[in-house]
Order: C-alpha cells, then structure tokens, then sequence
C-alpha cells in the first residue's frame, strides 16, 4: 500500500470514481487527499485505510497536506495538480479551513469548482470533506456545514459531511473529545468520526458493529459510528443513535 505523508498539517481529501458511480460497493479505491493538517493530524488517510482493512477491503492512497494550505494553494503549487494527473486515483478527496466567512466561502466553491472539473477530466470522482472550526467559534459549525455543502453542490462534488458528524455527536454528548489539545486539530476521537463518514460514504458500507479502535471506549465508538451514520442520511434508530 501507498501511504505518502507529504506534510503533516490541514488536509484536502480524494474520492474516486469507483466509490461515487452507481452499483455495488467497491472493494479497494485508489483515493488522494489533499488538504492540510487537519486531515493530517493524526493520519485521517491510514485511519481510512485501517477502517477498511479490518472490514476485508482496500485502500490505496496518497497524501499532500501542507500546513494551512487551501485549494487555491494546492492549484497553484502544482504538485498536487502533478498527482491528480498521473496518479490513476479513484477519487480526490478534498479539504481547506472551515470557510465559514463569505469571502472564504467564495474562495472555497471557486477552487473545489477548478478542482473539481480537473478531477473530472483525468476520470477521477470529486469528494469534499466537511471539516470544523475552532473550539473558541464552535458555534460556526453550522456555518462550516453550509459553506462545504454549498461548494459540494456547485463543483457536483460528493460531500463528505465529517463536520455534521462532530455535531451529530455533540447533540448526543457535548464533551465528547473531538478536538484535540490546541482546540483547532482533531484528537483521535475527532479524526476516527471524520474518517468513519470517508468510509462509510466512499465503500457505501455499513458502520454499525465496526471494532472500537484502539483508545477509544466502545461507547463512544458506538457513538461515532451512530453519528457518521447520521451524518450520511442513513436511519439509525432512535435507540442507538447516541450508542
């Protein structure tokens, strides 16, 4: 397996065409991320694979997540756009700052838009990955939510909704631990919920029953899985929605 850690910092995540077409599940994906330390922190792309592994499927993948880089950055560099080219991937999945501000909102749907549209021409499946604010501004969480769902829309992006998740969890326990110790960059917690909705929606697989990872208590795995089940529109009964 590939596991190409460029820069530990915010991420842009990758989903290919396997996961995003019609039919039935995929098996392995070939997935690219891009972003920033936010998908970098904690590895979000090996908690993906791992999460696979244990359900017998496969994940192939490469990372590029610079500290604090947005769209606009990973284009204008060029590296990233050099991977999307030659890398033969299945999906993109992509990631910037909570884009929660209007003009980082206009900024967030111009660029998935652009990258979007590249993904689309080298036969790869777009995928936008939901991320979260700061703890100090939790209370633009929805504004967050919005503004990827928003871009999603307009680049005709599969959305990843980590962010609803978080706040699916939230509802169900509000100390739950997502961030992690400077407020901004998940904890494992946060990431294992993040890379729950990657999962689920890019394999179209189940969540429920999935073996608690190491450090989180079986409860609020439970929890996680309930809420990322949620998140991707699925009915989770009323019993087990907070596991």
């Amino acid at each position: 397996m590939t596991r190409l850690l460029v820069t530990v910092s915010m991420a842009v995540l990758a989903v290919g065409t396997a996961a995003g077409a019609a039919g039935a599940p995929p098996s392995a994906l070939h997935i690219l991320f891009l972003g920033n330390s936010l998908t970098a922190t904690n590895d979000l792309p090996a908690t993906v694979d791992r999460i696979a592994a244990a359900t017998g499927r496969r994940v192939e993948y490469r990372t590029i997540a610079p500290g604090g880089f947005a769209l606009e950055d990973h284009w204008n560099q060029g590296d990233a756009r050099e991977a999307l080219r030659t890398g033969g991937w299945d999906v993109v999945v992509m990631q910037q700052g909570p884009s929660a501000l209007p003009e980082s909102q206009v900024n967030l749907r111009e660029w998935a838009s652009r990258w979007a549209d590249e993904a689309r021409r080298v036969g790869t499946t777009p995928a936008l990955l939901t991320v979260w604010p700061e703890s100090y501004r939790r209370g633009a969480l929805k504004d967050v939510i919005g503004s990827y769902a928003r871009a999603a829309r307009a680049a005709r992006a599969e959305l990843l909704p980590g962010g609803s998740a978080w706040r699916l969890a939230w509802r169900c326990e509000p100390r739950t631990p997502l961030y992690g110790p400077d407020g901004f960059h998940p904890s494992t917690t946060g990431t294992y919920a993040a890379a729950l909705v990657v999962y689920g929606r890019l394999f179209k697989a189940p969540l429920a029953g999935l073996k608690a990872p190491s450090g989180i208590a079986r409860r609020v795995a439970r929890r996680l899985q309930a809420s990322a089940a949620r998140a991707l529109g699925r009915r989770v009964p009323p019993a087990r929605r907070c596991g």
